[in-house]
């Protein structure tokens, strides 16, 4: 018997209502909830809410770690954020909560709750992002096709795409000149990371490409706590983070950015002849 007809049979024999409020068929009622994405990537899921979705959007997906846990993607304005939700074979915890089954999370986030990062960002759960959305049947005309002689064969078609893995948050940090230390607002997108003002400034400050910058590693030559430092060519950044977890997440992602642009730009020992 396969897994739908098992689920199905379940269904058939109990009431709908009472099913949901029990916790022993809630992994397998994930399935019929609307905004609940399976195996979805966290790449793909950035992509789809950034692209797609509004501040507040959300979604549920399988998490990459291991079985029985759950990611809860959020777009706050223009990054995306992830958060755990883990079952543990009788309830569903998500934050500092605890759900006995399935019907009570999901009544949950009906009553759009507001939750908030470590970074400071607020964000309010408004729109459940539906794993099936309607798409128009519409399709262009090819007019044109001319295959260039370029020498290239199937081996040369390797794919890539620029890494999505964004964060934001207050950093302190100390300035180029004047080495004095101000707090000011960071997001991380694509290859980009900004700073500006505060969270509210339009415009950022500062701009920084990743593609430039060749090490991020802890700093312990400040008097201050929670440190790391950005290394390019022109100057090294140094911030400062409220905690040290956070400064931890900082750099895994940001360490994580520059192995993403190395790979692609060639600088691995797989691909050291392609150009960036």
């Amino acid at each position: 018997m396969g897994r739908a007809e098992s689920l199905e049979g379940k269904m058939s024999t109990q009431d709908p209502s009472d099913l949901w409020s029990r916790s022993d068929g809630d992994v397998e009622l994930l399935q019929d909830l609307g905004w609940y994405h399976g195996n979805l990537t966290r790449h793909a899921a950035e992509a789809l809410l950034l692209s797609n979705g509004c501040d507040g959007s959300y979604l549920l997906r399988d998490s990459n770690e291991r079985i029985g846990l759950y990611s809860l993607s959020v777009r706050a304005k223009d990054s995306v954020k992830h958060f755990h939700v883990e079952y543990t074979g009788y309830s569903f915890k998500f934050g500092f909560n605890e759900f006995s089954s399935l019907k009570d999370f999901v009544k949950h986030f009906a009553n759009q709750p507001l939750i908030g990062s470590e970074t400071g960002t607020l964000i309010v759960l408004k729109h459940p992002y539906p794993k099936k959305v309607e798409e128009p049947s519409i399709y262009e005309s090819v007019r044109v096709h001319t295959a260039m002689q370029t020498g290239r064969s199937e081996n040369d078609l390797v794919p890539t795409a620029p890494s999505l893995g964004t964060k934001e948050g207050y950093l302190t940090k100390q300035g180029g000149l004047v080495k004095t230390w101000k707090t000011r607002w960071f997001t991380l997108h694509r290859n980009e990371l900004k700073y500006f003002k505060d969270q509210m400034s339009p415009e950022p400050i500062r701009i920084l490409d990743l593609t430039e910058c060749s090490a991020v590693q802890f700093d312990y030559s400040q008097e201050r706590v929670n440190c790391f430092c950005l290394v390019f060519p022109f100057r090294t950044f140094y911030l400062c983070a409220k905690t040290g977890v956070e400064a931890d997440e900082w750099i895994k992602i940001l360490r994580w950015k520059l192995k993403q642009i190395k790979s692609r730009c060639g600088f691995g020992p797989l691909r050291r002849h392609h150009v960036c």
